[in-house]
């Protein structure tokens, strides 16, 4: 299980092959990882019997950092603490 105070952060860098660094919300976050996961033909395991959607997104938020989407196409994401 991932470190809590990391759950507490509110931005992520995103890292996508093609779009290039984002910094997004939690939220955004959240809707990204949802959008590459629709990408997917068939889901990871531990995510495939999780109802679709945020539930799916929020476990991997959770539990890793990358997902592969295809062959030679992985993104990444990290929490990062934004100062004022």
């Amino acid at each position: 299980m991932s470190d809590p105070l990391i759950r507490a952060l509110d931005h992520y860098v995103v890292l996508d092959p093609i779009e290039g660094e984002q910094i997004l919300t939690a939220a955004e976050t959240l809707v990204w990882l949802e959008l590459q996961l629709s990408r997917l033909e068939q889901l990871p395991e531990d995510l495939a019997a999780l109802p679709k959607g945020t539930a799916q997104a929020e476990r991997l938020l959770d539990t890793a950092c990358a997902l592969e989407l295809e062959p030679g196409f992985t993104v990444q994401w990290f929490a990062v603490r934004l100062e004022a």
